[in-house]
């Protein structure tokens, strides 16, 4: 059973969210034996980015989200992106699917549940880009079930909520995928912090903080501060994962390593349009993505999507964005004056200079009335009721400012991955797609910090167990990604 108050530790992660439970998991996984520990300062797990009502929980996998798929200037269609996270999708399934297979989890219906994708866009060039990339990405076998239409009565046996009393002048075009996904990411890390709490040498430390994070002989010694009373610990480790959303970049400073320089953070905070109208929500069964407005950033993708949280469906729609000092949503004003160093004031002043755009648009969004919240929504659903949609508060959402060397610095929309050249502490950073592509970063971080154990015979022998099907193969072999996904969608009963 768990152990509490470890003075000496092989592994500590900060914050209790979907990043840092996946990496305990999986390392309890390669080594039962390992002593760890996760703090994590609210009461509980998965309060902040994990919370099922804090994002939009789309299993991303590329295949309806437009920004994966840009368009460039010459009007070729990269697609490389959407390939790439619909495998790191595919990987994290495998990852889900072996637990529910060895007994560690329970029913995958509490955190996974079979939704359409669909893409839909307005206009005629949007129409012609939407065609071009369906067959692009057809070509590919992850995406050959993709279906493309201008078919009004097609689309209004896929979207009978968005096609009702539309225009019949309206040119509008939709791609369809079946086997898209809804994901509860809290119930998951519920999941898997209920695992981790049953192990040996295991320790869950809620209401606690990390204050202190220096370098020492045995790796990193870390003060944690008991927010009930006060009292501080301080314990050693071999390893130092900052798993906390925004707060990992806080602490990245405080680590002091040298990859860690010239980092900055741009909070974004985000609400949504929540209906939990019983016959609205019936009538839309699907996540349907379109583009943002014109000169608008990536994070502000409109989309409709069917939500399943603990048993009941619900309808958002949004982002509609925000802005606030705050790195968390429970977090503090200071956050962001108090991250700037000077290692990193002047990437910080060149993303100010550089996005005057992206301030006067979070600027307008967070002006915006509820009416005019209303009226982007009716693109998607001409004939809403008002009073069935209510306003829900988001997540909070860091995204990534870097030193570059022509621009100064550069405002990064992603998830980045930061380590230490001797690989004892790494933090990740950024946002969406974060969840969906989890147990892909952990990977990745295996490699990088702990590299003797990965070239290890025990460890390849349980990975590729675990992984019967390694990234690349899922992009490049159609056989195997074929029956690795038949596989992993039966022990999630996805099909």
């Amino acid at each position: 059973m768990a152990q509490d108050n470890q003075a000496h530790l092989d592994v500590l992660l900060v914050g209790a969210g979907i990043m840092s439970s996946t990496l305990a998991v999986m390392l309890k996984e390669l080594d039962p034996s390992l002593r760890l520990e996760i703090v994590e300062q609210m009461e509980g797990g998965a309060m902040e980015s994990s919370n099922p009502w804090n994002n939009a929980g789309t299993g991303h996998a590329g295949l309806c989200e437009l920004n994966y798929t840009p368009q460039a200037a010459d009007g070729s269609i990269d697609i490389k992106k959407a390939i790439n996270i619909n495998a790191m999708f595919e990987e994290s399934k495998q990852f889900w699917a072996h637990l529910i297979e060895t007994g560690t989890f329970g029913n995958p219906e509490t955190f996974i549940h079979s939704v359409p994708h669909l893409s839909f866009v307005e206009g005629k060039a949007n129409v012609d880009f939407l065609k071009k990339r369906a067959e692009l990405l057809k070509a590919h076998h992850a995406f050959a079930d993709m279906e493309f239409t201008t078919d009004k009565s097609v689309m209004a046996q896929w979207l009978p909520l968005m096609m009702a009393a539309r225009k019949d002048d309206e040119e509008i075009a939709v791609t369809h995928i079946s086997n898209g996904t809804d994901v509860n990411f809290g119930a998951l890390t519920c999941e898997l912090l209920t695992y981790l709490d049953q192990q040996d040498n295991s320790t869950l430390s809620y209401k606690h903080k990390v204050v202190g994070l220096e370098r020492c002989a045995q790796g990193w010694k870390v003060t944690i501060k008991n927010l009930v009373n006060g009292q501080r610990r301080t314990v050693t480790t071999k390893f130092v994962f900052l798993g906390a959303g925004g707060a990992a970049l806080p602490l990245l400073q405080k680590s002091g390593i040298p990859e860690g320089k010239g980092y900055g953070g741009f909070p974004v905070s985000g609400q949504w349009l929540r209906c939990d109208n019983p016959k609205v929500v019936e009538q839309h069964q699907a996540k349907v993505y379109s583009l943002a407005a014109v000169g608008s950033p990536p994070m502000s993708v409109p989309h409709l999507d069917t939500r399943v949280i603990d048993g009941k469906k619900s309808l958002l729609f949004g982002p509609y964005a925000g802005f606030t000092t705050k790195f968390l949503k429970y977090g503090s004003f200071l956050d962001l004056p108090l991250s700037v160093r000077f290692s990193n004031i002047w990437p910080m002043m060149a993303v100010g200079r550089d996005n005057m755009d992206l301030t006067r648009y979070l600027v307008s969004e967070v002006m915006q009335s509820m009416e005019q919240r209303l009226d982007s929504l009716r693109r998607f659903y001409p004939q809403l009721d008002p009073a069935d949609w209510k306003l829900e508060i988001a997540g909070q959402r860091v995204q990534i400012i870097k030193k570059n060397a022509e621009k100064g610095g550069v405002l990064q929309f992603g998830t980045e991955l930061v380590s230490s050249a001797d690989g004892s502490l790494a933090a990740l950073l950024g946002a969406s797609p974060g969840a969906s592509v989890t147990v892909s970063i952990m990977l990745d971080l295996l490699k990088r910090c702990f590299p003797e154990q990965s070239a290890s015979a025990e460890w390849k022998e349980k990975l590729s167990a675990i992984f019967p099907a390694p990234l690349k193969e899922l992009e490049t072999n159609a056989e195997l990604y074929r029956s690795t996904q038949d596989r992993s969608d039966t022990l999630l009963k996805l099909r």
